[in-house]
């Protein structure tokens, strides 16, 4: 019998279809224990169909090692039609082999520890301005401020354009980030249909940032300022097209997100009035009297446990997708060529030989004694793994550092009563009444 003769003998995960054509995909993006009643039921290896293709779910630290060290060979990076389209065919995520890895290679540049320490003053800057606002508000739906304060950070440091929150700019990505994970159905009504509108709206106004820009003699020192400058290896500069991908790309990774990170923040934080006593006892300590540095950043190591197992519990990415280029074997059951995998970060976090009571907030666990996410390679992966490791994870890190560091000094908080603290999941984690606050 040939290798290939024994992987056919094989049999295929266990699972359901669902609904013809439409398969699992409606409980997949609605029912948020759409996971967990799976993984009773199956076990951490199912199948399912979901946005219009038979797919395999693989769960925990032991799938995502396979997974992140098979890229390129079993499987490639995939995402949904949606998505795919959304983010536009030029997009670094939906790029493959060495086109990818060039590409990642100049956006990169944007994430360096230099570029990363020169955003730092205007990071502050704008976090100060909203912490102040919020301060005269008092009593607010924060979650809507929350998205402002990162589509602001983001569109200031990435592309120099201040203010955005307070543009079309930004009602635009708010109905395009809507439809990034939905039925690829492009009619006036669906939300594809409607993000699909607000992509062309978007790239319009990218354009005329992008091309006022090329006519400036000096570029700033942003992400479109890199970008204006980078090359390719035959020389070429980056299309106008191309540009507007990788921007809108960026714009998104640095503000949906982020939001969702620092909302689950601020809530767990209420939450837990003893845990952020002590992150409010390390910020005094330090005695930070003028401009945060990186120096002061680098000695928050309370905060640093506590964003961690914020990142843990509530990832803002509850999992991503992967395409079967060469069928293979997993656990004893055969995954087909072209079938759809979806690693799950949200579930791996619940890990329990890794992560004992999981659905206790236990900044403790990435203590220095501890160090939970050192304990089992990629058993802790917030911001995925591999060659496609989130490319801003040092840019989410820092912005996260900066708004908690402040807000806790600056502020006390409490949640106001009678609102709906559940999460709804897609695109990101957030509170399903727009966690409603008190901040004094």
């Amino acid at each position: 019998m040939t290798q290939l003769d024994s992987k056919k003998s094989l049999s295929l995960p266990p699972g359901d279809r669902g609904l013809p054509l439409i398969g699992e995909t409606l409980s997949f993006l609605f029912d948020p224990d759409f996971g967990k009643k799976k993984l009773k039921k199956y076990g951490q290896v199912y199948k399912t169909n979901i946005f219009g293709n038979d797919a395999v779910i693989m769960i925990g630290a032991d799938a995502n090692q396979f997974l992140f060290r098979n890229e390129n060979k079993y499987v490639v990076s995939s995402w949904p039609k949606s998505t795919r389209i959304l983010l536009g065919e030029l997009s670094l995520v939906i790029k493959d082999g060495n086109f990818h890895t060039s590409r990642r290679k100049l956006l990169a540049q944007a994430f360096q520890p230099r570029a990363l320490n020169s955003y730092i003053p205007k990071m502050t800057e704008i976090t100060q301005q909203y912490i102040n606002r919020w301060l005269q508000t008092k009593e607010l739906t924060w979650y809507p401020e929350l998205r402002d304060y990162t589509f602001d950070v983001a569109c200031s440091l990435l592309i120099s354009f201040d203010n955005a929150s307070q543009t079309n700019l930004a009602s635009y990505f708010e109905t395009w980030s809507q439809g990034l994970f939905s039925l690829a159905i492009d009619l006036p009504w669906t939300s594809f249909g409607k993000a699909l509108k607000c992509r062309e709206k978007m790239l319009q106004e990218l354009e005329t940032i992008i091309v006022d820009r090329q006519q400036q003699p000096k570029h700033q020192n942003d992400a479109l300022g890199i970008l204006l400058e980078a090359k390719d290896e035959e020389g070429n500069s980056l299309t106008l097209e191309e540009l507007k991908d990788q921007i809108l790309l960026l714009l998104f990774a640095g503000h949906e997100t982020l939001t969702s990170a620092i909302s689950s923040f601020s809530l767990l934080m209420a939450q837990h009035p003893d845990i952020l006593e002590k992150v409010r006892k390390e910020q005094e300590n330090l005695n930070i009297t003028e401009n945060i540095t990186s120096e002061k950043l680098k000695e928050m190591t309370y905060l640093e446990q506590v964003l961690k197992e914020v990142l843990r519990l509530i990832p803002p990415v509850g999992g991503a997708f992967r395409k079967v280029i060469q069928e293979f074997e997993f656990e004893g059951y055969r995954i087909p060529k072209d079938w759809t995998v979806q690693y799950q970060i949200a579930q791996t976090h619940q890990e329990k030989d890794t992560f004992p009571n999981y659905q206790t907030f236990d900044p403790e666990r990435f203590s220095p004694e501890n160090m939970a996410d050192k304990q089992k390679s990629f058993a802790y992966v917030p911001f995925g793994g591999g060659l496609r490791e989130c490319l801003g994870k040092e840019f989410a890190r820092l912005e996260m550092k900066i708004f908690a560091s402040l807000l806790v000094r600056n502020c006390h908080w409490e949640l106001l009563p009678d609102q709906n603290l559940e999460m709804i999941t897609i695109p990101s984690p957030r509170p399903s009444d727009g966690l409603k606050v008190k901040i004094l």
